[in-house]
């Protein structure tokens, strides 16, 4: 009768000692894991980017040309020049127009596009690489070939204007409709790249969904509004957090095609910031640009995370 009694529990306690004995091993695998690739990475890390960083932040406080040491200390200074500064004044004002054309025209431009490409019809294929190819273009080409296009004198917009006989509208010399022709290449550039997310996103969504809303009568804009756009919340707020950040750091485009000009009309924080500290070799007051364009992205995309993004 003991026998009996006993053998279950030696039975019981053989499983959970192999329980145990296996959450100890898989705990052992995943520090083994972390302590061979966790300090590459952190060291990689410091090294280009907390060093970058700090280094920006140090030199910030010094009128400096970057030669040799810097040592004059001037603390804030070169941040009270930037507040002063109409060049860079202009230059956020700049940033925050591409943002707000971005969120206005780009990424309700895309939705559109994005519907009518997300279904499986002929040709839709050809029609997405076409309106993705000008994202997949290097942003230095993209500027370059708009510069042509919007040239005065040899472009596409002189060869259309001596066509109809109407005087050759010079774009990118005039320093109130350059930064609309900066605009308009931003949409064509980028707009392509939320409509591939948000093409991804209707592909995702339940058919079934849609179906019993048709079924109970909605129209389309009805599907569209209460049906596809909230289920593509969290689509769209990623396309937003990307434009954002995106307008943000704007700068490989707008140096061939405009190069802060004419009078500093297009200028952005980052254009400014190589034409002021490093084209102009004012080093310090190059980074303290780079401290605010820091702080103002960590902000803004910390704030966004934890207010739009939290439950994503």
């Amino acid at each position: 009768m003991a026998n009996i009694s006993i053998s279950p529990a030696i039975g019981a306690a053989r499983p959970a000692r192999s329980a145990t004995r296996n959450r100890s091993s898989a705990a052992h695998d995943r520090w083994a894991v972390l302590l061979l690739f966790l300090p590459p990475a952190l060291l990689l890390f410091t090294l280009f980017v907390i060093m970058p960083m700090g280094e920006a932040a140090w030199y910030s406080l010094y009128k400096w040309n970057g030669y040799g040491m810097p040592t004059e200390f001037i603390a804030l200074r070169n941040f009270q020049v930037l507040l002063r500064n109409t060049a860079f004044t202009q230059a956020l004002v700049n940033n925050g127009l591409i943002i707000l054309i971005s969120i206005a025209i780009q990424v309700p431009l895309a939705i559109w596009l994005s519907t009518m490409l997300a279904h499986r019809i002929p040709g839709v294929v050809a029609f997405r690489l076409i309106f993705f190819l000008p994202y997949v273009l290097a942003d230095v080409a993209a500027g370059l070939i708009w510069r042509f296009v919007y040239d005065g004198d040899y472009g596409l917009f002189a060869a259309i204007s001596n066509f109809f006989g109407l005087a050759t509208p010079y774009v990118l010399a005039d320093k109130d409709l350059a930064i609309y022709a900066v605009l308009a290449v931003v949409v064509w550039k980028y707009f392509g790249f939320h409509m591939m997310l948000f093409i991804a996103g209707l592909q995702s969504v339940d058919k079934n969904v849609l179906e019993a809303a048709e079924i109970d009568g909605a129209t389309g804009w009805q599907k569209f509004r209460y049906v596809t756009l909230p289920l593509l919340g969290s689509t769209l707020r990623l396309s937003i957090f990307f434009a954002v950040i995106g307008s943000l750091q704007l700068f490989d485009m707008i140096m061939p095609l405009t190069g802060g000009g004419p009078s500093n009309s297009t200028q952005t924080m980052v254009t400014f910031l190589y034409t002021y500290g490093v084209m102009r070799m004012q080093v310090g007051l190059g980074s303290a640009v780079g401290v605010v364009l820091f702080i103002i992205c960590m902000t803004l995309a910390f704030g966004y995370k934890r207010i739009f993004m939290r439950n994503d």
